[in-house]
């Protein structure tokens, strides 16, 4: 199953009442060696409230749980944590935010100040990041793309540098998840940053999708650290747990990561196959470097 699949879901309903985590709880998560911040995407857990996962998270270490909207985030702020990227606004009715991106003019004018409200209640919220996405090429050539991407996100970044917010676009593949997706490659969401020239633009390196589109993952992240501002993971192929099930070593990625001075949030991403904590907990011990 896929993000959208998961989004839309959580879109149609709202949060549920939850109990203030005990202040025993939150005194007694273990201690991380502390170079990494985790987090954890709540589309993961599709059986577990945002109160449980949260509740459940907290005891393992986290610091967030995030791909939420404004009426989950009191659940992970009664947990201790936060929500380290924040979903996008609802698109239209026929269209969704993975698909219909910054690359169309014509989706400027509601992105825009679904957006500007959006920074708002994130700032408000005491958040550190909002996911944006390019959209799908649907026969938009790169530099086209690019440039209408330009257009629209310079309308919102003044905003989030008021703010304090970094807006975050998401690297994603296109061979296998997100057929046609235009911010598909590194050197493109590079080119993006470079011509928006804001610090509170950035990517989102997605390392499982990286893996499908150009694998390379630990050199990438050496030479483009500055421009990525959020980690997901996720097991290669079928984005699954990142232990010795699948091809990648997250434990050798972490590391690297944690080796630029990285400051902000990796989270993880991936459909457990068995009991979710218990995925969840091994993933967190793999990445705590």
């Amino acid at each position: 199953m896929k993000r959208r699949t998961f989004v839309r879901a959580g879109l149609a309903t709202v949060a549920a009442a939850a109990l203030p985590a005990s202040t025993a709880c939150i005194e007694a998560r273990p201690a991380r060696r502390g170079r990494l911040n985790h987090s954890a995407c709540k589309w993961c857990y599709p059986n577990l409230t945002v109160d449980e996962l949260a509740a459940a998270g907290a005891a393992m270490g986290l610091r967030s749980v995030e791909l939420l909207d404004p009426p989950d985030w009191p659940a992970v702020k009664r947990h201790g944590l936060i929500c380290a990227m924040a979903n996008p606004p609802a698109a239209p009715d026929g269209m969704h935010f993975l698909t219909h991106g910054f690359n169309r003019l014509e989706h400027h004018e509601w992105l825009v100040p679904g957006y500007l409200k959006r920074l708002e209640e994130v700032a408000e919220a005491g958040f550190p990041n909002l996911i944006c996405f390019s959209g799908n090429r649907a026969g938009l050539d790169d530099e086209e793309g690019l440039e209408n991407c330009v257009t629209g996100l310079k309308k919102i970044l003044p905003a989030a540098e008021r703010l304090g917010v970094t807006v975050c676009m998401e690297l994603l593949n296109s061979k296998v998840d997100h057929p046609d997706y235009q911010c598909d490659h590194t050197a493109w969401g590079v080119a993006l940053v470079d011509r928006l020239g804001s610090d509170r633009f950035k990517l989102l390196y997605d390392i499982y999708h990286m893996q499908i589109m150009e694998g390379d993952i630990i050199r990438t992240i050496r030479t483009y650290h500055d421009y990525i501002a959020h980690y997901h993971t996720g097991g290669n192929p079928g984005r699954h747990e990142i232990n010795e099930t699948q091809e990648l070593n997250y434990r050798a990625i972490a590391q690297a990561i944690a080796d630029t001075g990285f400051t902000g949030y990796i989270a993880q991403e991936f459909i457990p196959t068995r009991d979710p904590l218990t995925s969840l907990r091994e993933a967190l011990a793999i990445c705590d470097v």
